[in-house]
C-alpha cells in the first residue's frame, strides 16, 4: 500500500495507510487519479489553509472494488467504479431540498477530506458509479472532469441547433465544447494559446484568438448579427468577463465556471438592455455522472486525446512539475494500482 501526501512547498512523500471500509463504505485499488486545477492549486500552495498538511490529494479517480463493508449493496469485489467526490451531509436545508452537490456543509475529497492519491483508498459507497464494460479505467479517471461539464451544459438549458462560445481552452473548457457539440450545437472556443486552439479544431470545433481578432466583431459576423445564445465563462480572467456580455445575444444565458478569486467588474447594463441570465454552475449531481459515462460508452465523446500523459504513483512530484506552467498538457493522470 503507497500514498502520496502533499507536505507543503511543491512537495510530496510516500507512506503506507490502507484503510478497511466501515459501515457504508468500500475499499477500492485505485486505477488512475487526473491531476486537475484545484490539485495544481494546492501543489502551488494557495490552498495550504483549506488542506490539512500532510494530505493525500487527488478526486480524478477511477478504481476496482477490492473490499466491501457492512450495510453495502449493490457492488462486487472486482466491479469497476468511479468515485463521485462529495460528502454531503444531508440534514441541512439545501440537501432537504435535494441539491446534495452545493451542501451548506460539503466536503470536498483531496481538499477537505483524504483523497485518491494512493494505491488504495476507502469511500462511501454512496459516491460510487459503475462503469461498463467497454470503459477503461484511463477513460474512467476523466468522468469526474466530465461531469463537470455535463453539469455546466446541463445548467445552460442547451438545445441543438443553438451556437455556443466557449471562453477559454484548458481542460475543463474543451470538456464543454465537446459535451456542447454532442448535444448538437455548433461550438467556437475562444483562446489565445495555438496548441489549445488546435486541439479545439482536432475536436470538430471553431476556434479564434482573441487577441489578434475582435472577438464580438467575429461573434457577430459567425451568429449573423444574432450573438451567442449560450457563453460559458470558463477562463477566470479579466478580459472574457469583459467579452461574455458582448457576445452573448438578446435573451442569452451566461455560465460561469471559472472561480475567479477577486471580485470581476461585470457590465450589468447589458443583463437590463438584452434580459441575459447569468447562471453558476458548481461541481455536479448524481445524473451528470450517469451522462458523462454514457457519453463514454456510447462514443460520442473520444477521452483518449485528452491525456496527456501516464507516471506512477511513486513519480506523482515530476508528474505535477510536468504540468506546471504547460498550457500544452491536457489531463495527466498517475496510474496508482492499474488493472
Amino acid at each position: 500500500m503507497v500514498a502520496a501526501r502533499y507536505i507543503g512547498n511543491k512537495g510530496f512523500d510516500l507512506v503506507g495507510e490502507e484503510l478497511a471500509p466501515q459501515v457504508g463504505e468500500v475499499r477500492l485499488n485505485v486505477g488512475y487519479v487526473g491531476i486537475c486545477g484545484t490539485d495544481m492549486h494546492i501543489y502551488h500552495g494557495v490552498m495550504d489553509q483549506r488542506v490539512s498538511i500532510p494530505q493525500t490529494i487527488g478526486h480524478e479517480i477511477s478504481g476496482v472494488v477490492a473490499e466491501i463493508g457492512a450495510d453495502v449493496t449493490g457492488f462486487t469485489v472486482g466491479e469497476k467504479v468511479v468515485v463521485r467526490p462529495l460528502d454531503w451531509c444531508g440534514d441541512c436545508p439545501t440537501c432537504n431540498a435535494g441539491h446534495t452537490h452545493i451542501c451548506q456543509n460539503l466536503k470536498f475529497m483531496g481538499i477537505d477530506t483524504p483523497g485518491a492519491f494512493q494505491s488504495s483508498s476507502t469511500v462511501k459507497a454512496r459516491t460510487l458509479h459503475k462503469l461498463p464494460a467497454g470503459v477503461d479505467l484511463k477513460q474512467g479517471a476523466l468522468v469526474e472532469p466530465l461531469s463537470v461539464a455535463c453539469h455546466d451544459v446541463r445548467r445552460s438549458r442547451l438545445v441543438a441547433g443553438e451556437k455556443v462560445v466557449v471562453l477559454g481552452g484548458g481542460p475543463i473548457g474543451q470538456l464543454v465544447a465537446a459535451v456542447a457539440k454532442s448535444v448538437g450545437a455548433e461550438v467556437l472556443v475562444s483562446e489565445p494559446n495555438e496548441s489549445r486552439r488546435a486541439f479545439a479544431d482536432e475536436l470538430g470545433v471553431k476556434s479564434v484568438n482573441p487577441i489578434e481578432q475582435d472577438l464580438a466583431a467575429y461573434v457577430d459576423e459567425w451568429t449573423e448579427t444574432k450573438g451567442a445564445d449560450v457563453v460559458f465563462e470558463v477562463s477566470g480572467v479579466k478580459p472574457p468577463i469583459d467579452a461574455m456580455t458582448q457576445i452573448a445575444g438578446r435573451r442569452g444565458r451566461i455560465v460561469m465556471v471559472a472561480i475567479h478569486s477577486t471580485k470581476p467588474e461585470i457590465d450589468l447594463f447589458q443583463f437590463f438592455w438584452k434580459e441575459l441570465e447569468l447562471l453558476g454552475a458548481r461541481v455536479y449531481e448524481a445524473e451528470d455522472f450517469d451522462w458523462a459515462i454514457e457519453l463514454i460508452a456510447s462514443g460520442k465523446i473520444d477521452l483518449k486525446p485528452f491525456i496527456s500523459s501516464v507516471s506512477p504513483l511513486t513519480d506523482i512530484g515530476s508528474a505535477f512539475a510536468s504540468m506546471d506552467g504547460n498550457p500544452e498538457g491536457m489531463k495527466a493522470l498517475v496510474e496508482c494500482n492499474a488493472e
